[in-house]
């Protein structure tokens, strides 16, 4: 639901940190200036935020290529365009402004019915600048297929990302933030799905400075389906922060969230929020979302808020968990007293804790240069291989 009000908002929070109602607008001034002192931005580092509070005039723009079949259609349209701006619905200040400032809309489309066998791959490099982005991924009825959008470059980049699944489709989208080191990304998903829809989420973080990604899930129609994956590795002087709200308000639909962070330095930082609302009309639905952490530094710091909101009591389940912990010593021992050497044995542990959450992203390449990628920052490999275009 879209509150409409006149003066400036900063997102008020209850008890539990979960806003009563979500304020969203598509102009920047309804949004107050974000401060430490907000629930929504609290955990952020606001300092290093601050050119992006204010409308800014783009000095650079992402570019890059699309690998994908003949079926599928993308083109760079104005943002004027009627595919444009169905499911954005800006929550905070800066997807507002980048709403209001992004030049044009990149639209890849994949037609009703379709079925698309090897993932489409976008892959996305930016020069050092600032820049506006609006992307827009729509699955059209019964439609099946999955899109890896893949960034790199160095920039400061404020985004919007609409995320369509139409009646009957099953989309699968990722995001892969491989960012060189100084590279700010704030990106807004907004995701709505069709009758018996499903969408897999998967988001990965392993480069940038700092990276914020807010996603936002709204049910359509009853029966649809949607999975939150996140990975993300931390290294020093990185922030990893992921936030998620799931809105039910339709009958008999799921959602399933699995996040897990690796963090490696004093001054690494993850954040996951994850609020779930389930509101009266959402009966039947079934709930669950689970974040893991695990520090391999002393002065790692993963900050994590798993919220549930539930107004009803007609539902098949609803739950939430979240751990953190320190790398285990008893561990290693036990896999060094069989015989296995100190670096295999790390390298065992870290394969284990993300080997759930990656294989089930289901793209065996991407989840070989996921884990390739990890290992290189923990010194046990050469630098990860390029993405290939078949799954």
């Amino acid at each position: 639901m879209t509150l409409i009000d006149d003066r400036p908002h900063s997102h008020g929070a209850g008890s539990t940190g979960s806003p009563a109602e979500r304020f969203t607008s598509r102009n920047p001034e309804d949004f107050a200036q974000p401060s430490g002192r907000d629930e929504d931005w609290r955990f952020t580092p606001i300092r290093a935020l601050r050119p992006l509070f204010e409308a800014f005039e783009p000095t650079t723009r992402i570019t890059g290529d699309v690998e994908a079949p003949d079926e599928v259609s993308w083109s760079i349209l104005p943002r004027s365009d009627e595919r444009v701006g169905r499911a954005s619905q800006p929550a905070d200040r800066v997807s507002a402004l980048a709403w209001a400032g992004a030049p044009q809309a990149f639209v890849l489309q994949i037609p009703a019915g379709a079925q698309i066998a090897a993932p489409v791959l976008v892959h996305g490099t930016v020069e050092p600048g600032q820049a506006y982005e609006h992307m827009v991924i729509e699955a059209g009825a019964g439609s099946r297929a999955t899109v890896v959008v893949d960034y790199a470059g160095a920039a400061t980049v404020a985004e919007n990302v609409e995320i369509i699944v139409g009646d009957g489709a099953a989309l699968t989208f990722v995001s892969l933030q491989d960012w060189a080191l100084g590279a700010v990304h704030l990106s807004a998903h907004d995701a709505c799905l069709g009758r018996d829809a499903t969408l897999k989420h998967v988001v990965v973080n392993l480069g940038g400075e700092l990276v914020r990604l807010s996603t936002t899930v709204r049910y359509d129609a009853p029966g649809g389906q949607v999975e939150l994956l996140g990975v993300s590795f931390a290294g020093p002087k990185q922030h990893f922060e992921s936030r998620l709200y799931i809105d039910h308000s339709m009958p008999q639909c799921a959602s399933n969230v699995l996040y897990k962070n690796a963090l490696l330095g004093d001054t690494s930082r993850t954040v996951w929020i994850g609020d779930v609302r389930i509101r009266p009309a959402a009966t039947g639905t079934n709930t669950y979302e689970m974040n893991r952490n695990l520090l391999l530094s002393p002065g790692a710091r993963a900050d994590s808020v798993p919220n549930l909101e539930i107004e009803t009591g007609e539902i098949a389940g609803a739950g939430h968990a979240s751990a953190t912990g320190r790398f285990d010593d008893l561990q290693l021992f036990y896999l060094q007293s069989r015989g296995i050497d100190a670096e295999q044995a790390q390298r065992l542990v870290i394969r284990g804790f993300f080997a759930d959450v990656v294989a089930r992203i289901g793209l065996p390449d991407l989840q070989q240069r996921i884990m390739t990628a990890i290992e290189a920052r923990l010194g046990f490999a050469a630098a990860e291989p390029e993405l290939e275009t078949t799954s």
